[in-house]
């Protein structure tokens, strides 16, 4: 059967279509036709990492890497992310690679529930991976390094770090001896009970001790829980003072809250004020009697007085005294 020349350029049309489809679909161009929102994310290096590169949250694609550029000394990325991709503002993008040989992507994390959501042009924070060829780098020098070592461990080399030991031990041998012996007496001691050490693991006098000593000090606790029960009680009854004083209760209270007791007190100390203002001028009989010099040699001239009278009525007998006292009476 053949076929026309339009029946074949039309069969040659859908086959180019099918093929530039699944070119899209492979290299994620497809993802451009689909509504989304695109977030930026600056590298100091992207590897070997391009256009087309999946964009995984927490492993699950979410979206391609639609552009590379620079910007401000580091490379920018532009990610095209699917609508319904919950990507927080707080969350962190970091290149990953799958496998040694894999294909590079970008990873982001969920971030923290309480961040917004990330909007068109949001440039996101990074953290920078590893490159692939420092690692292997790093892995051929320590390789490097043991491969030294292992050169330096030849049967000659090896022959000669073990010669001066062995020669050491061989002339210590009797001092090496002497020290394994007395070790092995010192052990047979221990486990027969002698010496410090020995006693410390064997006798029950010491287990009694230890048993005493805990049971003191549970004595000892018990009695620091009584006092601190009745330090907190006294605490708990001081509180209730002070706030029966706050309240106004007992003659505490009433002197610090009573106005009515406030004022008198007042009254009375300027009551004793005056007083002793008026002493101190040498008004009235206590003010005469601590100012007034001559009243007070009245009272030494009358106590001398008393005082030579009393001497006479020594000298005179009984009767006279009497006699005397009639007199002055009658």
């Amino acid at each position: 059967m053949k076929y026309s020349l339009e029946t074949r350029l039309g069969m040659f049309g859908a086959l180019a279509a099918v093929g530039a489809f699944c070119l899209l679909e492979i290299g994620g161009g497809l993802n451009w036709f689909k509504s989304g929102r695109t977030v930026r994310a600056r590298f100091n290096s992207i590897q070997d990492l391009k256009v087309g590169d999946p964009v995984k949250l927490a492993g699950v694609p979410v979206g391609r890497v639609s552009h590379i550029g620079l910007a401000e000394d580091k490379v920018e990325v532009t990610l095209r992310l699917e609508t319904d991709a919950r990507i927080h503002t707080d969350s962190t993008a970091v290149i990953r690679f799958a496998g040694l040989m894999g294909q590079n992507f970008i990873l982001l994390d969920f971030g923290t529930t309480n961040a917004p959501l990330v909007t068109t042009d949001t440039l996101l924070q990074t953290r920078e991976q590893a490159d692939i060829a420092t690692i292997m780098a790093k892995l051929e020098g320590v390789a490097d390094g043991v491969q030294t070592m292992t050169k330096s461990f030849s049967g000659e080399e090896f022959s000669k770090l073990l010669g001066p030991l062995t020669d050491l031990v061989k002339d210590n041998n009797p001092r090496i001896t002497a020290i394994l012996t007395n070790a092995q007496a010192i052990t047979a001691q221990v486990a027969s009970g002698q010496g410090t050490l020995g006693r410390l693991l064997f006798e029950d006098s010491l287990h009694r001790t230890a048993l005493s000593m805990g049971t003191n000090l549970n004595e000892l606790s018990g009695d620091a829980k009584v006092l601190l029960s009745d330090t907190r009680n006294l605490v708990g009854d001081a509180r209730k003072v002070v706030s029966g004083i706050d309240r106004g209760e007992g003659s505490i209270g009433k002197l610090l809250k009573d106005d009515t007791m406030a004022k008198d007190l007042t009254a009375a100390t300027t009551s004793l004020k005056e007083i002793l203002q008026k002493i101190n001028s040498g008004q009235g009989s206590v003010g005469k009697l601590v100012n007034d010099e001559s009243f007070l040699r009245n009272i030494k001239m009358t106590l001398q007085k008393v005082d030579k009278a009393t001497e006479g009525l020594e000298d005179t007998g009984p009767l006279q005294v009497l006699g005397t006292a009639v007199q002055s009476l009658f």
